[in-house]
């Protein structure tokens, strides 16, 4: 009998392979349980029906594998599949469950489509009605295969005869737009019918000429159109093909959107409905008028490396209650980030009003937090019976929505939440016998999802939702490890080079669009900046991906260079603005950059962390020179802060937790120094209870200080301390998110009065890494977890902990729990990887692929 075969092959960091962008795709697999390790594999790959020649290559890889065939030409589909030898098998697997690759446009050349918009004047500073797009037009032969390559200028949702194509919400997303704008390629066959046709789509502004940003946003920020950019192209059982693309032959007509805002919300009259629209029969509908052309250059065209943003759950509410003067209010018990979906039937004009709020405040909604983000909804029925409605491009977030002007009754069955985010894979899961740990780490969760919507963002309910770099660059470790997000980042990352100014600057948020005074002109800034070097740098670790190292190495080495040029022949970085310690707790409402912390000192420390993770990543891609140059770069800014920021007692100049927690964490204190340094850390903590006194900065690195130096227990004290500033405070309040503010809600149940005050903000929730790192006990020991060491540290009362992450190469976990005589772990170590346990009190063990128990009172004893 064979051996299992491994995992069906999947490509890049993609869901599927359909619509890929690279002619080259690298494939992974993960093999069967049991195989313990690969000694060798053949990929099989198979064109239009003929098996082309391959063989049996001698190599344990089986992440991000090369690419085994002539490289793919636009349209090309292939199936791939894979076997593999492992030891004691003289024969190989058998073959894994074909997959398919299929090539999108990889050549500008391929693009006939050019951008169509309705005609008619509009004002260009003020509301406009969203277009419908429409083409009829005839098949006249039994149908092969149909592809919809399909993008706007703005948000589209497109139809073939009166179906969705796909699923995917915000389509094309947010990226900068001016140099890659994303198409999705779509198999819509069995959308098509030989005789007649027809294909549309619904417009919305979006980012790209919608209301976006600060201080009332701002109108037309990549350009004044709204336009369809669509390419069908159709197969024939003879071979032949028939393209349909976007030119002067399609009609626009004014749809049932009135109005469209990401931050407004939308207005849906369903007297201008006319559901036959998008068929054959709609051109009967409606005033359908010429559509304009426009222009794009198609090499800007580029396909996702991601997954696309789509509806991930659906939440009904837990409670409905209804006011004195007739609203209804609305509890989905989670904060969330989507839309809602309502079932109504009412007389023709009936109005409902749909707002929504994170929070409330004195039984009603507080928007305060929104700013200028106004989250309502408004549907207008026809009277035509019940209608089955939710926006299509906006979204909001909301616990709570408030409903006026509903006819009738209104029951928890008539209204749902539909949870909204980049549909990436979960990775990471964590829990332990602590409850209040465990509504935190879900918090963590949440916040993420409602924050990946398309790109990293700060928050996603007020007039922001931008894609901060500081916020992504201290939340990384935490997100590589529950979801599988690095095709999304390396996308965003990509944007982040993009967008890079000529001197090295890295702008605060990306992509940029115009900010307030604090915000332009651009500035460099530290921790924010340093995105460049070391979100690259965690997303290697995490996937193993030397070429996302690669790809991004000139963003990171430019931004480096900069401080190099800031800091002058002294190393340090010490004039210039900077957020420093942003939101340190002792910060006031109104001046959130006012830390206890010298910010000199933060940037000083950024600067030399960043140069030796640049040198790191040289030394990956084999750049010696350069991998020489900044490491002793890294060298003489360390000790430029040891000099400056050091003080003879051994004390930091600011005698701060975030000062200690960044000089221990990136390694820059003296070896004889960093004990006593740890010392003042931990004395620092306990004198203030166990309370946090860090902000941006100091939060994610002073567990992992504290642990590093001996005082694990007063890294569990900060874990589980419940009184305000705590991660547990906001758990107590009933959070179910992580806050921006440690007191965005204030112990008497007031809101925090700074203008700043989102209930969901992932950044301080990136203690998560630290939960999964020490009370779970799972770190890798090499790129992509192909070596693991399981170590937890127990403490805070906690008894047990079960942690687990679906690695590159399989399933890692770890579930202990303590005993009379010490800790029960059962292990499991993913096929083709290795690992060490180091269990309390314990000598290290070393463990194969498979799964494990180990108890430390045996293991104790037979040592001894």
């Amino acid at each position: 009998m064979l051996p299992s075969p491994p995992s069906p092959v999947s490509f890049e960091h993609l869901p599927d392979g359909l619509g890929i962008g690279t002619a080259t795709p690298r494939l992974s697999w993960t093999l069967a349980p049991g195989s313990n390790r690969q000694a060798a594999y053949e990929v099989q790959l198979t064109r239009d029906g003929a098996e082309l020649p391959t063989s049996r290559i001698d190599s344990g890889e089986q992440v991000l594998v090369a690419w085994p065939g002539p490289p793919l030409v636009s349209r090309a589909r292939v199936g791939v599949r894979v076997r593999v030898w492992t030891p004691g098998h003289d024969a190989p697997s058998t073959w894994s469950e074909e997959r398919f690759v299929e090539a999108g446009l990889l050549d500008p050349t391929n693009w006939r489509a050019v951008p169509v918009a309705a005609a008619w004047a509009e004002d260009p500073e003020g509301d406009r009605q969203p277009a419908l797009i429409r083409r009829d037009f005839t098949l006249d032969r039994p149908i092969a295969r149909a592809r919809l390559y399909v993008t706007a200028h703005g948000l589209y949702e497109a139809e073939i005869n009166g179906r969705r194509v796909g699923e995917e919400a915000l389509a094309p997303g947010w990226t900068v737009y001016p140099h890659r704008l994303r198409y999705r390629t779509h198999d819509v066959t069995d959308h098509l019918t030989e005789g007649a046709n027809t294909i549309g789509a619904w417009l919305g502004d979006g980012w790209y000429r919608g209301k976006y940003g600060f201080d009332g946003g701002t109108r037309n920020i990549y350009g004044t159109d709204q336009s369809l950019i669509a390419q069908l192209e159709v197969t024939y059982d003879d071979g032949t093909t028939t393209v349909i693309a976007t030119d002067d032959t399609w009609r626009a007509a004014p749809g049932p959107i009135v109005t469209s805002g990401l931050y407004e919300g939308e207005t849906f009259d369903a007297r201008l409905h006319h559901a036959s629209w998008s068929t054959p029969a709609g051109a009967h509908t409606g005033t359908w008028s010429p559509v304009r052309t426009g222009e794009r250059d198609p090499r800007t065209l580029v396909a996702p490396l991601g997954p696309p943003v789509t509806c991930t759950e659906e939440l009904a509410p837990v409670a409905v209650t209804k006011t004195p003067d007739g609203r209804h209010l609305l509890d989905f018990g989670q904060n969330l980030v989507g839309r809602l979906r309502v079932t109504a039937d009412g007389p023709s004009g009936t109005t409902i009003t749909l707002r929504h709020a994170e929070i409330l405040q004195d039984g009603e909604l507080a928007t305060r937090p929104l700013r200028e983000a106004h989250s309502t909804d408004t549907l207008v029925l026809s009277g035509d019976g019940p209608l089955t409605w939710e926006p299509r491009f906006t979204l909001h977030g909301f616990r709570y929505a408030e409903v006026t002007g509903w006819p009738g009754e209104l029951t928890p069955d008539m209204v749902t939440a539909r949870v909204h985010h980049t549909d990436m894979r979960r990775t990471g899961w964590f829990e332990c016998s602590d409850p209040l740990v465990n509504r935190l780490h879900e918090n963590v969760v949440w916040s993420m999802r409602g924050n990946f919507v398309d790109l990293p963002t700060d928050c996603p309910q007020r007039d922001e939702r931008l894609g901060w770099t500081g916020d992504i660059q201290v939340f990384a470790p935490t997100a590589s490890y529950l979801y599988d997000c690095v095709g999304m980042l390396d996308s965003w990352l990509t944007d982040v080079g993009l967008e890079q100014l000529p001197d090295g600057t890295v702008p605060w948020y990306v992509p940029v669009i115009p900010g307030g005074p604090m915000w332009t002109p651009i500035r460099p800034g530290a921790a924010w900046g340093d995105v460049a070097t070391l979100t690259p740098w965690v997303l290697y670790q995490r996937f193993g991906d030397p070429e996302l190292l690669r790809r991004h190495y000139a963003t990171g080495k430019a931004w480096v260079d900069l401080m190099e040029r800031l800091a002058g022949p002294d190393r340090l970085w010490n004039s210039g603005f900077q957020l420093g310690d942003w939101l340190d707790p002792a910060a006031p409402p109104d001046d959130p950059a006012a830390s206890r912390t010298n910010r000199y000192l933060v940037a000083t420390a950024h600067f030399a962390h960043s140069t030796r993770q640049l040198a790191r990543t040289a030394v990956e891609l084999g750049y010696g020179q350069d991998a020489a140059r900044y490491a002793a770069l890294a060298d003489e800014v360390t000790a430029a802060f040891r000099r400056r920021y050091v003080l003879p007692t051994g004390r930091m100049t600011s005698d701060t937790p975030t000062a200690y927690a960044v000089a221990l964490a990136f390694d820059l204190l003296a070896p004889e120094r960093r004990g006593p340094a740890g010392d003042r850390l931990a004395a620092l903590v306990l004198a203030d209870e166990g309370r946090i006194a860090t902000g941006f900065v100091g939060t994610p690195l002073i567990c992992d200080a504290l642990t590093d130096t001996g005082h694990v227990d007063v890294a569990y004290r900060l874990l589980t301390q419940t009184e305000c500033p705590s991660w547990l405070y906001p758990v107590t309040m009933g959070a179910t998110t992580v806050w921006e503010r440690w007191d965005s809600l204030r112990p008497d149940g007031t809101l925090n009065p700074g203008g700043m005050t989102s209930f969901n903000h992932y950044a301080l929730g990136a203690v998560a890494d630290w939960l999964h790192r020490v009370v779970g006990g799972i770190t890798g020991a090499a790129p992509g977890y192909r070596e693991l060491v399981f170590r937890p540290r127990p403490g805070g009362g906690i008894t047990w902990a079960r942690t687990r992450h679906e690695t590159p190469y399989g399933t890692a976990s770890l579930d202990w729990e303590a005993t009379e005589g010490g800790m029960t772990a059962r292990i499991t170590v993913p096929e083709g990887c290795t690992a060490t346990a180091e269990l309390p009190g314990c000598a290290p063990v070393a463990l194969g692929p498979g799964e494990h128990t180990l108890d430390t009172t045996a293991l104790i004893s037979t040592a001894a």
